[in-house]
Formats: structure tokens, sequence, C-alpha cells
């Protein structure tokens, strides 16, 4: 499988747990406030490390680490992803999977074959306003709809998260995004946050703590899970 990079160290990307990242290059969403603007624009991707070079860093971290968190761009982009979970799932790792659930086949598939034990699914917007949030006005939402309803039905761990950022979310539209998760075991509102190498900063802005906490406080009574992170 194709690895963009390895954070060989994380206690934030897998709650819980000590564990590593890897990053996987690509991802079909445009979102003008990603942060990981090199793993997803083609013109920036880079595979800077292989995917054996990760296991045996993994074969050294068995009894250190808990888990491998697989992030990207977008993971799911890439169909052998399950051969390589494989293979982390040998060495005796758990393993958190970040998706924008834009493949529903593959994310229950892998859930399916005990490949995964957690999932981590962005929820971009409310639903009349993903498009532009994701940088493709005429993306088409049954796909993420699917995967959300499978994370719904609790085959697998999992949370939503939604990154909060000012000229895209209000309090009205997160409401929107809540009653479509309505009954989320968990659900995040990220600060958003300018690493200094995002898609399309223009126009586009972060809540401050005080904000964030009253943005959440407008969604908790439709998820009462929902909960700040980042501030």
């Amino acid at each position: 499988m194709q690895i963009a990079g390895l954070q060989k160290l994380t206690l934030l990307d897998y709650p819980g747990h000590v564990a590593c990242t890897v990053f996987t290059p690509g991802c079909n969403f445009r979102c003008p406030f990603c942060h990981n603007a090199p793993l997803v624009l083609p013109e920036r991707l880079g595979c800077d490390t292989t995917e054996e070079e990760v296991l045996a860093f993994l074969k050294k971290r068995v009894g250190v680490l808990d888990g491998v968190a697989i992030t990207g761009g977008e993971p799911l982009l890439h169909k052998d992803i399950g051969a390589f979970l494989e293979k982390v799932r040998a060495l005796g790792f758990l393993v958190k999977l970040d998706t924008n659930g834009s493949f529903p086949d593959l994310l229950i598939a892998l859930v399916k074959d005990g490949l995964v034990d957690r999932v981590a699914m962005d929820v971009k917007n409310a639903p009349a306003l993903y498009g532009r949030t994701v940088g493709l006005e005429r993306f088409a939402l049954a796909d993420v709809e699917r995967s959300k309803d499978f994370l719904l039905g609790g085959a697998v761990d999992y949370e939503f998260r939604t990154t909060v950022v000012r000229g895209l979310h209000t309090a009205e539209s997160l409401v929107e995004a809540a009653k479509w998760i309505a009954g989320a075991k968990e659900y995040y509102l990220q600060q958003f946050k300018d690493s200094g190498d995002v898609i399309a900063l223009e126009g586009l802005g972060a809540f401050d703590e005080s904000e964030m906490h009253a943005l959440a406080e407008a969604v908790r009574p439709i998820v009462p899970s929902v909960r700040v992170r980042g501030v």
C-alpha cells in the first residue's frame, strides 16, 4: 500500500491508546480548510515511507504501542488497505481508521473482516451544505449516508467529528448536521487550525474557545454526547 508518512508516537490520534499514525496519500475531497494539502493535492503527493518500513517499525514496537491510526488523505482510496491491515493485525495491534465516509462498501468489508477496531468519520456539515464544504459542488451524499448509517448501527466502535470553520459553519448548520447523526455515541466539534498549508484559506477562519463551546451547546439537545476538541 502507498504510504506518505509515519508518526512514530501519538497520544491523541487513537483516544485512550498509545499509538503511531500512518498517513496515506490522496483524497477524493477538496475541503478548502484541509490542513494536509500535501497529502491531498495530486501535484504535491509523495510517498516517503514504504509499507515494509512501517511493518519493520511495528515489529520493533510490539508490546510498546497499543495501536495504529490510519489517516490521510482518505485511506479508503487504497483498495489494498485490507492486505496491509491484515499484516498490522498479525502483529497484535489495534487499528483505528479515519475516513470521510465516501467508500461504504470497503469500510463495511474491513469491519466485517475484523480489521478495524475504531472508525473516526468526518461529518463535514449539514447535508445541504456538503458539496460546498468538501469543495465539490455537485457532490452526491448517498455513499457518505450509507457509511454514517452503518456506524450508527453499532457494528464497530466509532466517533463522528466536524472540523468547525468560520465561513462554512454556523450554529444552524451544525444543528442540521447533528440531526443527521442523531443518536451518535460520540460526536466532536474540532476547532479549525491554520497549519499554514491549507488548500484555500481565503474567507475562512477559526471560532474561538468560547464560541466553540456555544456551538456545542446549540448541538447538545440533539446529540448529547457532543464535545469540543482542540481548543
